[in-house]
């Protein structure tokens, strides 16, 4: 009796023996899952909190220049203002439009607010004479040698610009010869143009058909602003109106 008793106690001792092992390795191997995702974890939220690195195409494209976007609008003139050496004694009575702002120098700037678009100055390397007599008098020497005066300048890129506003004032029942140089030298082909001039008692004259045969390809607006030189301090109005009339 006492011999089966003993085996039954050793028996019961081992089956305890590979129950408590069996328990151990059952706990680790349970445990270990956990403890990985628990540092995968700590280190998704670590590396979530770090910046990203911009990629190079998102930089590219979200990027702007200082000066925005380039303008596809150009506020072209010719001002005597802009083409003239004051003399000491200029009578700003008798000559008002020499005296800065002349009368197309203010209507360009007002077109060019009215825009955004970019402005530029028509300028001989050779100025005329301030005293208005003395400018008529080589305007009509100009305009019977069909000449072309030099310019300071051209217009740089014209081929980003679609639109160009010109502006001008008319002399001897045309256009400043030097008008002529610019379009000759700035190829208008294909781009909208609007005329804008400041005249007096004789209109626009001739100087719409001289500007069309100067740029035959480029398209001429029919729709032209005007107005009399004495006027046009005072057509900053008039003038924007007719710049948002066109869609601007």
């Amino acid at each position: 009796m006492k011999k089966i008793l003993s085996f039954f106690l050793v028996a019961a001792m081992i089956l305890s023996l590979v129950a408590c092992n069996t328990t151990g390795e059952s706990a680790v191997s349970s445990s270990s899952p956990s403890s990985n995702s628990s540092l995968e974890g700590e280190q998704n939220a670590v590396e979530s909190n770090l910046p990203e690195e911009p990629s190079s195409e998102t930089s590219t494209e979200g990027s702007v220049s200082d000066g925005g976007e380039s303008s596809h609008v150009l506020v072209a003139y010719f001002s005597w203002a802009d083409n003239a050496i004051l003399a000491d004694d200029v009578d700003a009575v008798a000559s008002p439009s020499v005296i800065p702002p002349g009368n197309v120098q203010q209507l360009a700037g007002w077109v060019q607010e009215e825009t955004g678009g970019d402005l530029f100055s028509i300028r001989v390397t050779d100025p005329y004479p301030s005293d208005w007599d003395d400018c008529l008098a080589r305007a009509n020497q100009e305009r019977g040698d069909d000449a072309r005066p030099e310019l300071v300048e051209n217009v740089e890129n014209l081929d980003q610009y679609d639109t160009v506003f010109l502006g001008y004032p008319n002399w001897w029942y045309g256009v400043p010869m030097a008008l002529l140089t610019f379009l000759e030298q700035n190829d208008l082909s294909g781009k909208q143009v609007y005329l804008f001039c400041s005249h007096g008692t004789g209109g626009l004259s001739n100087s719409v058909n001289i500007i069309t045969e100067a740029a035959p390809d480029a398209s001429i607006s029919d729709n032209i602003f005007d107005c009399y030189e004495e006027d046009a301090s005072s057509s900053q109005n008039d003038i924007q109106s007719w710049v948002t009339e066109l869609g601007y």
